[in-house]
């Protein structure tokens, strides 16, 4: 494979990870709600919500690898775990890996909510909150296609979803589902 399809393909995927993280963001939003979104019920949000999650943990795994295999990124293993070592654009480069860091502590705890209790794994989940605007802060100072339109709608869709849900989450009469 050549360099450039490892470049292109690991901005993909970044780019399609963000997507599925704000889907994501957004259906857990509505999932604890215990409302039934538009015409999905209860368990489906909660289905998709997961899938969504699943999906651009796969997609930030797929990012990172093919970035590590490029030669242009010059990606250092510690580059992954440890945030602002990084040659190239540090600081945005950084919050990617800070971003990593907590998506890795909720994947951890999603894994062991049976074990840890609902009250911990909740406590643990609201790190998402910071997870969705950290990532989209590493995009758009780190991505090489920041400035261009297509990114920049997409982006701005992004934000308008999540902003929309957060809206909707603040409201006074925002009802949130009890855990059984």
């Amino acid at each position: 494979m050549t360099n450039e399809a490892l470049w292109a393909l690991g901005r993909g995927n970044g780019v399609v990870a963000l997507v599925f993280m704000t889907v994501s963001m957004a259906l857990g939003i509505a999932a604890r709600s215990g409302r039934p979104l538009l015409v999905l019920p209860r368990f489906a949000v909660s289905d998709v919500h997961r899938f969504a999650a699943l999906s651009s943990t796969l997609l930030v795994a797929l990012h990172i690898g093919l970035l590590f295999l490029d030669p242009y990124a010059k990606l250092k293993l510690i580059d992954i775990v440890v945030p602002f070592l990084g040659a190239y654009r540090p600081l945005w480069q950084g919050l990617g890996t800070v971003a990593v860091d907590v998506l890795a502590v909720v994947v951890i705890t999603g894994l062991l909510r049976h074990r840890i209790g609902p009250r911990v794994f909740r406590l643990v989940h609201w790190a998402t909150y910071s997870l969705w605007p950290v990532s989209m802060a590493h995009a758009l100072g780190n991505g090489t296609d920041s400035g261009r339109v297509w990114f920049l709608a997409i982006a701005g869709g992004c934000a308008v979803v999540v902003a929309a849900a957060l809206t909707w989450r603040l409201r006074a009469n925002f009802n949130e589902y009890a855990d059984a």
